[in-house]
């Protein structure tokens, strides 16, 4: 009876003030989540209605992609600079605005443009939300309570986005706009009640560090495009553009090492235990948005599944909505963060090399305990992953420590699509059922790779970091949301590919 008393007394207790707070940025990292996640399931229905040519249809996705990636790490700083709370209510209402535009479009561009700068509203309001958790709730117990319910949210609305989607595509694919509106809407009202004023940040001798913020920009656009278009460009504009992107990320290091008051602190890099953090979630990001993607193109292209009926089948993976803030808390508690993560990654290996050698008549009932297993690697290491990216930075940078994390999470997003897509196509002989089926084969072997590597680096981590309840040894970023970005546009090229019989890159 005693140890049961303790064990409660332990618990984190989170007050009404702290639940006003996690209500407004939950919802807003669960708007984040249904805006793209349903926007998956909408692009055929907005290619046909707009008359959009299918080498035009991606860009609706990687304009977002871009523009969230380009200036996630000045939208990090930008909250350390000029106040968080400031940050986030002004660009949700910017990110409110141009969704709600997308769905007056009546040209493809108008879409396309609409999407650029809600990415870039999302890239400086994400890394606002997440930071004004990190300074609003001390490091540990009650700060891995918030964070686990936070990351929970963030998955649960992407999971849950992929069935509204299929659902309201179904009325009309222009409410796939309108409804994010009415919720930012909500998030935005409740965010001027509830988020605590904050007094102006002390910006005495700091200054915005303009060289630094365009040529990481800049380094970040080229890097992202050249690494989202690889698999559906040639090898020459792919190379040429990383290599533009590398020149600017030289330059910015550069100019960073000059500045007096740079945009990242290049100390923070020395950190091991956040290059680790940024390295394994870079891998756990292609591992699982790579599976995700090749599993909805088996079910939709070889099985001839509805698109409402590969979201409720993508339903069992939202069981870390619910396992992410009850379960995973008390795991953390007990083994570790480092623990948690690497069994999560561990169970990730298990759950893709199942769908290795998929059939071409698996049932559901085959399938489910495979998808229910990718969930709960995302309930054992998302949630975990964000708290150590984040430990024991200085409240001053825990916005770009934020920006970091996000950037990470989608490079990694985008490579393990890119690959998947590549290899995909690659192995695809014709479209002949027995032929796409080896292209599955070959392509499900990109995320089990990824989720391995990704394996190692949290063993290291582990033997490395601190051990016990509050140990840390991997950590990894979070936008679910972002690298659906990529999803879309590296499926609608796939299936094109295969609706004309492709059996290479060339005929993407």
């Amino acid at each position: 009876m005693g140890n049961a008393e303790r064990t409660r007394s332990s618990e984190p207790v989170l007050r009404g003030r702290d639940w006003g707070i996690l209500f407004v940025l939950c919802g807003a990292i669960f708007l984040e989540g249904i805006d793209v996640a349903m926007l998956n399931v909408a692009l055929p229905s907005i290619r046909a209605d707009l008359r959009m040519s299918t080498g035009a249809l991606p860009w609706v996705m990687s304009a977002y992609v871009l523009g969230y990636g380009g200036f996630m790490l000045l939208g990090g700083r930008a909250a350390d600079l000029f106040g968080r709370r400031r940050m986030f209510v002004g660009w949700l209402t910017v990110f409110l605005l141009f969704s709600g535009l997308g769905g007056f479009a009546t040209q493809g561009w108008t879409l396309i443009a609409a999407r650029f700068v809600a990415g870039v509203a999302a890239a400086f309001m994400t890394p606002a939300g997440l930071s004004i958790i990190t300074t609003s709730f001390e490091e540990g117990p009650r700060r891995t309570k918030a964070l686990l319910v936070y990351s929970g949210t963030a998955a649960g609305g992407f999971s849950l986005g992929l069935v509204a989607g299929g659902l309201l595509t179904a009325v009309d694919w222009r409410w796939v706009f309108f409804a994010p509106v009415a919720l930012a809407a909500v998030v935005l009202v409740a965010a001027l009640a509830l988020l605590p004023k904050a007094p102006r940040p002390d910006r005495a001798g700091q200054r915005v560090d303009l060289g630094g913020a365009a040529t990481i920009t800049a380094a970040i656009v080229l890097l992202a495009l050249g690494v989202e278009r690889a698999a559906h460009t040639s090898v020459g504009w792919t190379l040429g553009t990383l290599a533009a992107g590398l020149a600017f990320l030289a330059v910015f290091v550069a100019v960073e090492r000059r500045s007096a008051a740079p945009l990242v602190r290049l100390g923070l890099l020395r950190n091991g235990a956040l290059v680790r953090a940024n390295l394994a979630g870079l891998l756990f990001a292609a591992g699982f948005f790579g599976f995700q993607f090749l599993l909805v193109l088996y079910l939709q292209e070889l099985r001839g599944w509805t698109t409402l009926q590969t979201s409720l089948a993508l339903l069992a993976i939202g069981v870390d909505a619910v396992v992410a803030p009850t379960v995973t808390p008390k795991l953390v508690a007990r083994f570790g963060n480092a623990r948690v993560i690497l069994g999560g990654l561990l169970l990730a290996v298990l759950a893709y090399a199942v769908f290795v050698p998929i059939g071409a008549d698996w049932s559901y009932l085959v399938m489910f305990p495979a998808l229910l297993a990718v969930g709960l690697t995302f309930s054992l290491s998302y949630g975990p992953l964000t708290i150590v990216a984040t430990e024991g930075v200085a409240e001053d940078e825990q916005g770009v420590a934020g920006g970091l994390f996000y950037t990470s999470f989608q490079f990694g997003a985008a490579l393990g699509l890119s690959a998947a897509t590549a290899v995909n196509i690659a192995a695809t002989r014709s479209g002949a059922p027995a032929d796409l089926l080896d292209g599955y084969h070959a392509g499900f072997l990109v995320p089990l790779a990824a989720v391995l590597l990704a394996a190692l680096v949290g063993a290291f981590g582990l033997r490395r970091g601190r051990r016990g309840p509050d140990g840390t040894g991997t950590a990894t970023t979070v936008s679910a949301t972002t690298v659906s970005a990529t999803t879309v546009s590296a499926t609608a090229e796939a299936m094109a590919a295969h609706d004309t019989g492709a059996a290479s890159p060339a005929g993407s």
